[in-house]
């Protein structure tokens, strides 16, 4: 079975003061991460392949439904060793759908990680992700999704439905 998540995502309305309720939330101290992220064509759900500043890499399919509010998102992790030879296969192979560049600022938070993440050319956004083990509902994600919303003042009109690449193609 993939694993999953539930996750939303949505604009910072007010990026200071969220962004210190999550701090403020995070039970560990903040990780920051620069991330490039190339999303390729594909028939199924979104492939991407994550490069990090250190030059280390992931590569991530995922799927999950393009609406807003809380959504369950199946998805499958690998670790790569060479990004920049594996980005050169997968843009020959499927050609490049767009590239997000990020400073992300991951928090802790009991089962959930907390985004915040500034994206270049998009803005600033929260990301919430519920990771659900594998006999847990979806309910039980969407409940804890909604409290940390509340917590973080992420109001309903603030979700986005799609996946940054999605925004930056309708920018």
């Amino acid at each position: 079975m993939m694993p999953r998540n539930i996750e939303i995502k949505a604009r910072a309305l007010n990026w200071e003061r969220q962004s210190a309720l999550a701090h403020d939330l995070s039970e560990r101290e903040p990780q920051l991460l620069m991330q490039e992220d190339t999303f390729f064509n594909v028939s199924a759900g979104w492939l991407k392949l994550r490069i990090f500043e250190n030059s280390s890499g992931e590569l991530i399919h995922y799927e999950r439904e393009n609406r807003d509010g809380p959504r369950e998102s199946r998805y499958v992790r690998a670790p790569i060793n060479d990004p920049q030879a594996l980005k050169t296969v997968l843009t020959n192979a499927l050609g490049i759908k767009g590239i997000i560049r990020k400073k992300r600022t991951v928090l802790i938070v009991g089962p959930s990680r907390i985004h915040l993440d500034e994206v270049e050319g998009l803005g600033t956004f929260l990301e919430i992700e519920v990771v659900l083990d594998s006999d847990q509902s979806a309910a039980v994600g969407v409940g804890i999704a909604e409290e940390l919303m509340a917590k973080l003042e992420i109001r309903k009109e603030d979700l986005v439905a799609s996946a940054y690449v999605d925004l930056m193609e309708t920018s």
